[in-house]
């Protein structure tokens, strides 16, 4: 099988990693890949047929890539344009979660910026204000106030923050609780359940800072109990599918559910339609299945045929990022101890790397992601960060506490 895998990040350079080890894979090509890929695969700007293709991104999956090359008679892991609004829409999202009964935040939607500030009257503080499209992770602002939500607002909804992506918004209540990731493989009526893990966006230690596509994460079975899992996947997995096949816009692909644990139980805080980054590089780092048969199933309709098997391991991810990220972070720096980072064991997943006068150098702001695992999480988090001490370049940061939150679990 001739397998193609659009972008170029570090979720993408796990995916080629992943898959290079696959007894079904006979070649691999990425487009455009980074420097970490093209040690294991094919990386050019313009890609042939393929036997199967998995889209990487979001962007792409919302101006429907996916529809393209089906229509090309192509397999593709990925969905169509109408069901990635499920992540290229807040409102849209909400909508399928109210449809479908699926437990989430008491929320407003407004595109008027008069009746959504006086809406604030309805809300309790901290509130949630979110960008209706896609912002790259910065469209998600927790006011403290009414005024820091006023303000919020219209540096939102007038193209300030995060473009014509904020335009319209939704308001929602703030569900104080620990945030965990969960993934799952759609083939449009079967759904199975990888791993759980979590997530690390703000950008300091102790959960500090404004928020980033991801300082780092963990895998650990801990995170949720079997009973937790099942749960979520009746009240909020299963549902999403078969409300989305309900609407005539079946899901395939990689869903994605950021869920808030409270005491009132589970609630949703957003769908993805893709893979999280660098949620993928720990649970490729666990996954002890095929990933070509797994996705090659999944394209058949059989996605529930082929056994998800784990290393007992926990894995962690830590992301160090380029001088002045999450702003406008700088490029062209210099990098160096790969070499010696994986001699201890670690894999260094590519995100923002290029080659610069034969020189590895920072491209952008999530530079790379160290990951390790161990027989316990704290061995785990000490082998990432024993990985991440042999790694340099100028300006360099990264969050010390990755995975330390999971340690009361054990």
């Amino acid at each position: 099988m001739n397998v193609l895998i659009l972008g170029g990040g570090g979720r993408e350079h796990a995916l080629a990693w992943k898959l290079a080890q696959s007894s079904q894979i006979k070649s691999l090509t990425a487009s455009p890949g980074n420097p970490g890929i093209a040690q294991l695969a094919h990386c050019t700007a313009h890609p042939g047929h393929a036997d199967l293709t998995v889209v990487g991104p979001e962007v792409p999956l919302v101006a429907g890539v996916a529809d393209q090359l089906r229509a090309q008679g192509q397999r593709v892991i990925g969905p169509s344009a109408a069901a990635a609004q499920l992540e290229g829409s807040k409102i849209f999202a909400k909508e399928i979660m109210d449809e479908a009964a699926i437990p989430t935040a008491r929320y407003q939607v407004h595109d008027d910026l008069a009746s959504a500030k006086h809406s604030l009257i309805r809300f309790e503080y901290p509130v949630v204000i979110k960008a209706d499209g896609l912002a790259a992770g910065k469209g998600v602002v927790i006011a403290k106030s009414r005024q820091e939500a006023e303000i919020t607002l219209e540096q939102m909804m007038t193209g300030q923050l995060v473009g014509d992506a904020g335009r319209r918004v939704v308001i929602e209540d703030f569900c104080p609780g620990e945030e965990v990731s969960f993934i799952a493989l759609s083939d449009g009526q079967n759904i199975v359940p990888f791993a759980p893990t979590q997530d690390h966006k703000a950008v300091f230690d102790g959960d500090r800072g404004p928020n980033t596509g991801g300082m780092g994460t963990y895998c650990d079975d801990r995170i949720l109990d079997a009973a937790t899992q099942n749960t979520i996947m009746e009240q909020v997995m299963r549902p999403a599918v078969h409300q989305m096949a309900k609407r005539g816009t079946p899901f395939t692909g990689f869903l994605f559910a950021g869920l808030m644990l409270t005491t009132s139980g589970i609630r949703v805080l957003e769908f993805n339609v893709r893979l999280g980054d660098p949620e993928t590089q720990v649970l490729m780092h666990r996954l002890d299945s095929d990933l070509g048969e797994l996705l090659s199933a999944a394209t058949e309709g059989q996605v529930h045929r082929v056994p998800l098997r784990w290393k007992p391991n926990p894995s962690v991810c830590v992301v160090l990022c380029a001088a002045d990220y999450p702003a406008l972070p700088r490029k062209g720096d210099t990098i160096a101890g790969i070499a010696a980072a994986e001699a201890t064991g670690a894999v260094v997943f590519h995100a923002g790397t290029a080659t610069q006068d034969n020189r590895l150098v920072t491209s952008g702001g999530r530079v790379l992601g160290v990951t390790a695992s161990g027989p316990t999480l704290n061995e785990a988090i000490r082998n990432a960060y024993a990985g991440v001490d042999r790694i340099q370049f100028a300006g360099m940061h990264f969050r010390r506490d990755i995975g330390a939150k999971g340690l009361k679990r054990w």
